[in-house]
């Protein structure tokens, strides 16, 4: 018996040899495939990188995480929120941007949307703004029922999402907050936020992150550009730049941080290297004077809660009583022979005041030739207009004097050097035991955030006679001028004790003995 073959055999064959046909055909004729449907692109969120230095200034919650929000992404298609004054589901809702890397929100307790319109300029309109410029199609809530949210999604659960790529973090970021508590709270939501974007968050003591060592040691090494001070208190911008780019350095000044007062004050050796007969600082080498000033500052310990700090105040160009080769009354010393000192002062932990004796010079020419050394992190600037002449003085025949300009002209050399290297504050001490010698010194600029004024009481005699001129020259001070003392050895009747130094009010900032 022959065997049968299949019945459909032969249809299954014309059905292969058909489609090839038609294959054949179709790729002859130039048609294109039909394509599949296209897909939706995948949405996505992206942090952003740093793009320097920025203030968040603001005491309102929800225009502080906005404004966090737009510092930290550059799109994301959700957003984490939690409404207004609802602190019990912050931590929840924190923890919830941190592991979607999205942005947290805070919503006002009236919302947003038609039944509650935002003004312009409002922190609701902040919001709005916010959440339009990412992008969010939906909002994990967290926390109290959220009120009107008008054009997004409103979901309570993570698995109502829908899916999108993550954002990777900015590990760059650093979130700087004050430690008042009031602030704090008020930031708390911002700082979530942009620890969500991979940021780390460093709580200041103060505001000004100078002024604490610890502060400066959290912020030594970190990139300046990705810090951001968030809530009130760190404006203006400008400002916030230069103390964050110098406090990054790391570097403190003799007695720490970088600041030149707050809980510091300090008690100088006043004379030259060159000679004996300028004063005390002239009567024995560097280490030695580094040993002596210690001694001194240490006297002065009991009779404050703040730290002393021992100084030198080293006259680095002298009133002569010649003219000279370039006619100005003044022997200028060089660097070289004013560096051991500096350089000792700086293994010690001690502070350095250059003091300029002009003649008929000015201040700001005299200061620039001591710019190797002013750009050393310890050295600050002393003025004493006794020793500035008019062109037609000479020394001793009278008190010399300056305007108010000609130092103004110098603090801004001096500041503007300060803030280009980043360097921490600089003390700048005015000389002065007659109103006279400083001319309209009521208008004299404070304005530098990087230098430190003071004007130090150079009058000698009696205690009563030294008070005198003391109260003369407190009389109608510029706002936020500090004053100094001054004792000698030999030609105060008798030298002032500490306790009767420190027992002046106000307490002097800096005690200086020649």
């Amino acid at each position: 018996m022959t065997a049968r073959r299949p019945r459909t055999a032969p249809r299954v064959g014309a059905g292969l040899l058909l489609a090839g046909l038609l294959a054949a055909c179709t790729a002859s004729s130039g048609t294109p495939d039909p394509q599949p449907p296209a897909t939706p692109e995948r949405p996505s969120a992206a942090t952003r990188a740093p793009g320097g230095p920025t203030v968040l200034d603001s005491r309102d919650p929800v225009e502080l995480a906005a404004r966090a929000s737009a510092v930290a992404w550059e799109r994301s298609p959700v957003a984490v929120t939690v409404v207004q004054g609802d602190d019990g589901a912050l931590g929840r809702a924190g923890d919830l941007a941190a592991e979607l890397v999205v942005p947290l929100l805070v919503v006002p307790e009236a919302g947003i949307g038609p039944s509650a319109p935002a003004a312009s300029g409002s922190p609701a309109a902040a919001l709005a703004a916010e959440l339009t410029r990412l992008g969010v199609t939906h909002v994990l809530h967290v926390g109290r029922p959220v009120p009107a949210l008008a054009g997004v999604a409103v979901v309570t659960g993570p698995a109502q999402l829908p899916a999108f790529d993550r954002a990777e973090p900015q590990p760059d970021l650093t979130a700087l907050s004050a430690s008042r508590a009031a602030r704090a709270e008020a930031a708390a939501p911002a700082l979530a936020s942009l620890a969500a974007a991979g940021a780390g968050t460093i709580a200041l003591q103060a505001r000004d992150p100078r002024i604490h060592p610890g502060d400066v040691d959290a912020l030594a090494g970190r990139p300046v550009a990705g810090l951001v001070g968030v809530g009130a208190g760190f404006a203006p911008a400008a400002r916030f730049t230069e103390r964050v780019q110098a406090a990054a350095t790391g570097v403190q000044l003799p007695g720490g941080g970088q600041t030149i007062f707050h809980d510091k004050r300090y008690v100088a050796l006043y004379g030259s290297p060159v000679t004996a007969a300028l004063g005390v600082l002239g009567e024995q080498g560097p280490a030695a004077s580094a040993r002596r000033a210690a001694k001194v500052a240490a006297t002065y310990e009991p009779f404050t809660d703040d730290r002393v700090v021992p100084a030198f105040e080293i006259i680095a160009t002298v009133a002569s009583g010649s003219a000279g080769g370039d006619g100005d009354y003044s022997r200028e010393w060089g660097v070289d022979t004013l560096r051991p000192l500096v350089d000792e002062a700086a293994e010690r932990g001690i502070l350095v005041i250059l003091d300029l004796q002009p003649g008929r010079a000015d201040f700001l020419s005299q200061a620039e030739r001591y710019e190797e050394l002013l750009l050393e992190p310890h050295v600050g600037l002393a003025l004493d207009p006794e020793w500035r002449l008019a062109p037609d003085e000479v020394h001793l025949e009278q008190i010399g004097s300056v305007d108010v300009a000609e130092v103004n002209a110098t603090l801004a050399w001096l500041g503007e050097l300060t803030e280009a290297n980043d360097l921490p504050q600089k003390m700048v001490l005015l000389h002065q035991f007659r109103t006279s010698m400083i001319r309209d010194r009521e208008d004299l600029d404070l304005s530098h955030d990087s230098l430190a004024v003071l004007v130090q009481m150079d009058g000698d005699g009696t205690l009563g006679q030294k008070l005198a001129t003391w109260r003369a020259l407190l009389a109608d001070a510029p706002e936020g001028l500090r004053f100094g003392w001054k004792n000698f050895y030999d030609e105060d009747e008798p030298t002032p004790t500490p306790e009767q130094t420190f027992a002046v009010r106000p307490t002097p900032w800096w005690v200086s003995y020649q």
